[in-house]
């Protein structure tokens, strides 16, 4: 995720936009959504469930507790034997199969096989029958990390057991959003298990207050629609303090008692049409209703109720905290999961900024401390200057590690955006260019088959960037090539 997809929620909501079937969303996922649905089987390269037992704790030498947890492969490109294994990773959402986006293209391009590891708690992937605080303490990326690793020698066991060989394939390993910043943090922490990474919206960085987001959706929007937002949030603000039932109901939204969560949701909406390369689904008919004298409150009530609860597949009921405190494991626990790792490890806390704000003040450092008070209970915070000792943030000390970004998404100033010799990060500037377009294409909210891009507003860029991936990638798995099978570093 999302997850990774604008908010938390938003995090999710990009997971699903991956991973997802009859579910989710991300993000990433990615926040607090609904997981989208992708009907069509072409959608998917493979859903077939394959399970294998996990350690739940990597770090106690104790318990010696295992779960199952689901993964797939697709073996269609594969050039057998010796052909490499991409790793593509799943992240705050459940993984209902392999996508059919650009990763495809590329397992064709260079001989194979694809397989894909849903994240420990996610799907169906709950180590426990409850999602307590308690039982969700073994829920963090460097346990996520362990299970790739533990996953990817048992994958390649298996493979060679199969084809009665010996000796290991070159591995790649793939994310996006949250599990782009995995793949990276994979790379860094076991650089002997894979020839190299790509960092798709990779938000490598833990953020406490994220006041850049907000401040990349101001660009984003452009001066004109940018304006427009602002306006219409000041209109909704002051309509709430005369009569907050009435406004909630205009956005069908009355369920959500505290205040801050509903002004979560209204940040969110506008947010996902820039994440996700969507904008003039926003801007178009805002601007519209300015410029012809229309009520601006009525007109974005419009685009919340048709687009992000709509078409896009969000949930009002994702943004009540008394919905996240629901502990029983589902497709529909996510949101919860999600949230635990954002008060736990990466904050991400996408707060209003002081001055020229496209989100309401209420939605602050403490509207995001009192969430995770409130749903997880005393003593849950997160601790990012850990996180970003751990890691390094954006000052990430990994080698052979490709990033790449949109130029329209927030999430990017949460990722490595300058380049060095061993660790390349390209931006991606178009109108649409948003959350992982480099797999994805344009837009990025609903699946484009084989991540086409012709729907970008400037392909090329996209195709540009593909391409220097596939330089980077050629030059990694051949340097990591060698007779005794291991030589990666």
């Amino acid at each position: 995720m999302g997850k990774l997809l604008t908010t938390a929620r938003l995090w999710l909501v990009m997971m699903a936009l991956a991973f997802s079937s009859p579910a989710f969303i991300s993000a990433h996922v990615t926040p607090r959504t609904v997981l989208h649905r992708l009907s069509s089987t072409s959608s998917f390269l493979n859903r077939t469930e394959l399970w294998f037992n996990q350690t739940l704790d990597h770090f106690s030498p104790y318990n010696h507790d295992k779960f199952q947890q689901r993964y797939y492969e697709f073996l269609d490109y594969f050039r057998i034997p010796d052909g490499p294994i991409f790793l593509k990773i799943c992240g705050e959402g459940p993984c209902n199969g392999i996508s059919n986006d650009y990763l495809g293209v590329l397992a064709k391009k260079f001989g194979a096989a694809i397989v894909s590891l849903e994240h420990r708690y996610y799907g169906k992937s709950s180590p426990f029958k409850s999602l307590t605080t308690n039982n969700l303490r073994y829920l963090s990326s460097k346990q996520a990390l362990f299970d790739l690793a533990v996953f990817r020698q048992y994958y390649q066991d298996s493979l060679n057991l199969k084809l009665n060989k010996k000796g290991e394939n070159p591995w790649f390993f793939f994310g996006v959003s949250y599990p782009g910043a995995l793949s990276a943090w994979f790379r860094l922490k076991f650089p002997h298990l894979t020839c190299g990474s790509l960092a798709s919206s990779a938000v490598v960085l833990a953020v406490y207050n994220f006041t850049e987001f907000d401040q990349q959706i101001g660009e984003s929007a452009g001066p004109e629609c940018k304006a427009v937002l602002q306006e219409t949030n000041r209109l909704i603000e002051q309509r709430f303090e005369t009569n907050k039932k009435e406004v909630k109901a205009l956005f069908g939204a009355g369920e959500l008692e505290i205040d801050g969560d509903f002004f979560y949701l209204l940040a969110d909406a506008a947010v996902i049409a820039f994440q996700y390369g969507n904008p003039d689904t926003l801007c178009s008919p805002l601007v519209q209703a300015k410029n012809a004298g229309n009520d601006l409150v009525d007109a974005y009530a419009k685009y919340v109720k048709d687009y992000y609860i709509g078409s896009f597949g969000s949930s009002v009921q994702t943004y009540n905290q008394k919905y996240l405190k629901n502990t029983t494991p589902g497709e529909d626990s996510a949101d919860r999961l999600w949230w635990f790792q954002v008060c736990t490890e990466v904050a991400y806390f996408q707060v209003a900024p002081a001055n020229d704000s496209m989100r309401s003040s209420k939605v602050d450092a403490k509207y995001h401390l009192d969430l995770c008070k409130n749903v997880f209970g005393e003593g849950v915070y997160p601790d990012v200057d850990t996180t970003n000792i751990y890691y390094g943030g954006t000052g990430i000390a990994g080698s052979k590690i490709v990033f790449t970004n949109g130029s329209q998404d927030p999430w990017r100033h949460a990722s490595k955006q300058i380049s060095s010799p061993e660790m390349p990060s390209f931006l991606m500037t178009c109108h649409n260019c948003g959350h992982g377009t480099d797999l994805r294409g344009c837009p990025q909210s609903h699946l484009n088959i084989e991540g086409n891009a012709q729907n970008c507003s400037s392909p090329d860029a996209v195709h540009k960037v593909r391409q220097q991936l596939v330089e980077k990638m050629d030059l990694w798995l051949s340097e990591c090539q060698s007779t005794t099978g291991r030589n990666y570093i």
